[in-house]
């Protein structure tokens, strides 16, 4: 491996880290949620529900895309902090209702959803962003996991690998879409750094070479999903963590691409990794695959 290819293995390990913190998390809010019963679908065996997902995410990329080109960049951060602030308050409240009253509880998540959310906006650095993104991204995970049994995630995982590939590859509009919102600075990426001393609030985005690494929410949230819903709907603790063992050798393959200097879709590659290992972790807990 080249030096400045082994200098950058710290910061693919945090990265690592920081996906598989996501899916702890995840798998963690799962049992409070669903006894809050928060819950994205009514039905979670319906495989219409992954078509109804793509549905939205089809439509709102071109909502986004149309923002982007009207230069409306506002409406862009009205909708992504509206959503912060919902998914922060749907993660803490079913939390602070076995300690506190029920108003109190909804009080506090509220003003603490309120309170990140204005931290993030003021001081957009990217360990804040970092911060709020594992809160969102883990509280999205398994909320969806919760949501769809194994069969409706597995084609939903199949479909969202697909479209990532066309996107990046072939459409490239996923690049477009990543490039017109990075300077808002929102909580829909990790950024980790590859020095010390980078500030993400003075990332000009102006150079080729970029000063950290960045990865999508989605790229953490989807495979997450997989994990819930494995434990959600078997109680196999084993299918799990095999699950997200997949999912961490998927994302060693995608950064071993992306350390080359190829741009990748990370779905492609974490959606195979966290699939394969849900499948030998059913095998080996004896439960049937689907």
């Amino acid at each position: 491996m080249a030096e400045s290819e082994s200098g950058l293995i710290v910061p693919v390990i945090i990265m690592g880290l920081l996906m598989l913190i996501v899916e702890l998390i995840a798998l963690f809010l799962g049992a409070p949620l669903d006894a809050a019963g928060i819950h994205a679908f009514e039905n979670p065996d319906s495989p219409a529900n992954s078509l109804h997902y793509i549905g939205f995410i089809l439509l709102f990329t071109l909502f986004i895309l149309l923002i982007i080109k009207w230069d409306k960049k506002w409406m862009i951060q009205l909708i992504i902090f509206g959503a912060i602030i919902s998914t922060i308050y749907y993660v803490l409240c079913p939390l602070f209702v076995k300690f506190f009253p029920f108003n109190t509880s909804i009080v506090l998540s509220v003003s603490i959803a309120i309170i990140l959310a204005l931290i993030l906006y003021v001081f957009p650095e990217w360990y804040i962003i970092d911060f709020v993104g594992l809160i969102v991204g883990a509280g999205a995970a398994a909320i969806f996991g919760i949501s769809l049994s194994i069969i409706p995630v597995l084609l939903l995982l199949v479909l969202l690998s697909v479209y990532d590939a066309i996107a990046v590859y072939q459409t490239k509009h996923m690049v477009a879409l990543a490039e017109g919102v990075m300077d808002l600075r929102l909580p829909i990426l990790f950024i980790v750094p590859k020095h010390r001393g980078y500030s993400f609030r003075e990332e000009t985005f102006d150079k080729e070479e970029r000063d950290a690494f960045f990865m999508g929410l989605g790229d953490a949230v989807i495979p997450s999903v997989l994990v819930v819903s494995a434990y959600f709907f078997t109680g196999s603790l084993t299918i799990a963590i095999f699950a997200i063992i997949g999912s961490l050798i998927g994302f060693a393959v995608l950064m071993r691409s992306v350390l080359k200097g190829k741009p990748q879709a990370g779905l492609p590659f974490l959606n195979t990794g966290v699939i394969i290992g849900y499948v030998i972790g059913a095998l080996v807990a004896g439960i049937p695959v689907i």
